[in-house]
């Protein structure tokens, strides 16, 4: 007799087409788990997702009628309502082993009402937040407490986040599990003919310097700061200048692939500063075409002033691309300051050019970092590993 494969309820606030940590882990994870089913309920952000869908082992359902639904007729601080209605009739009719909730957001407040009620299953809570949680506003720090104290065990992606729940309920079990990368996807080689359409269809020179940032444009994530650098790379230096005043020897280029609610701002500023020609917006790719993007770079910058871990840092990792980040939050867990990588000031334009610098003219730096990045990530960072992490917390659970 076969044994019964073991179902899990997930609760998590957003989900695919968005993209983000939270919403690759849960896709990454379960598609090495085939033997468990999963439930899955999420708010529905876009007109165009359906109601429900199946996505590998996974059945997808969504709450509200899209985008403008969410906006007017269903706020944020009704979800955690809407999600709890949805979770409690699958409860009643579906016997799960386990309900994950991934992230102390509006969907862990569904958690909190569903345990009031007399919930028949554990709870695992797993932190992702990225936010600096400690400055958040009054509410929603209270409410991300009784969540973290209505749930039976947690996870969290970096240490950082596991100290931040010892902080609140000292006797939880919390285990560190970060989340992983696709090494197979990450280290592919490409065709020159490929990577050099790519940097046709980008307007990029042979001999250009090309900086990437591959982030949710958002204030966190420093990119203001990032494009200040850039000026400051910019700079007319010396006398053998060509018209205009650029180095032809330094022809510097920011790619930024990504979307969010700064890119307007960040455009305003890249003109502001009159370097709008070397900066490349570039809307958000599939996870499988990613890496010919980071191929044709040759540093990853991302200043962030709050992270819970970053994602991708350990793509740009994965890809043999050196990476430049800040001491915050997750990053110090995989970064080492001229080992894997360099930390930077995310406030100092001038520190962030100076870093950008340093790999461009010191190679035997910038070959030990990238040396050293991508043992890291094979050892800690693959997500075959890092799903197995979450076999053995479901069966223990």
């Amino acid at each position: 007799m076969t044994e019964k494969s073991r179902r899990i309820l997930i609760l998590t606030t957003s989900f695919w087409p968005l993209v983000g940590g939270s919403e690759t882990a849960i896709r990454e994870v379960t598609a090495r788990l085939p033997d468990y089913n999963f439930d899955l309920v999420t708010a529905r952000l876009r007109a165009d997702s359906p109601p429900m869908e199946s996505m590998g082992n996974i059945r997808v359902f969504r709450v509200g009628n899209g985008l403008n639904f969410f906006k007017f007729l269903l706020p944020k601080n009704f979800l955690p309502l809407a999600i709890f209605n949805l979770a409690r009739k699958l409860l009643k009719k579906e016997k799960y082993d386990l309900v994950h909730v991934w992230q102390a957001s509006q969907a862990g407040g569904a958690v909190w009402l569903l345990k009031k009620l007399g919930l028949y299953c554990p709870v695992v809570l797993t932190l992702q937040e990225g936010q600096n949680l400690d400055s958040q506003n009054w509410l929603t720090r209270f409410f991300r407490t009784r969540i973290i104290k209505n749930v039976d065990r947690a996870t969290a992606i970096s240490q950082y986040l596991v100290s931040y729940v010892k902080k609140i309920v000292e006797n939880l079990p919390v285990k560190l599990i970060p989340n992983g990368v696709d090494l197979k996807n990450f280290s592919r080689e490409f065709s020159y003919g490929e990577l050099s359409q790519l940097e046709d269809e980008l307007g990029l020179r042979p001999g250009a310097r090309v900086i990437i940032s591959t982030s949710r444009l958002v204030a966190k994530n420093g990119l203001d700061s990032l494009i200040k650098a850039l000026a400051v790379l910019s700079a007319p230096k010396g006398r053998d200048l060509a018209p205009g005043g650029q180095n032809p020897q330094e022809d510097w280029r920011l790619l930024l692939v990504g979307d969010g609610a700064e890119k307007e701002n960040l455009v305003a500023l890249g003109h502001s500063l009159a370097v709008e020609k070397r900066i490349i917006f570039h809307n958000s790719v599939d996870h499988s075409e990613l890496p010919k993007y980071l191929k044709i770079s040759h540093v990853f910058v991302r200043p962030s002033r709050s992270e819970g871990l970053g994602n991708s840092f350990l793509e740009a990792m994965a890809a043999g691309i050196p990476v430049i980040g800040t001491s915050v939050g997750g990053i110090p867990d995989f970064l080492t300051d001229q080992e894997t990588g360099l930390f930077c000031h995310p406030d100092s334009p001038e520190d962030i050019a100076g870093k950008i610098k340093m790999i461009f003219d010191d190679e035997n730096l910038r070959k030990k970092i990238i040396k050293n990045a991508r043992a890291l990530v094979e050892e800690k960072y693959d997500w075959d590993k890092i799903a197995e992490k979450y076999r053995k917390l479901y069966e223990t659970s």
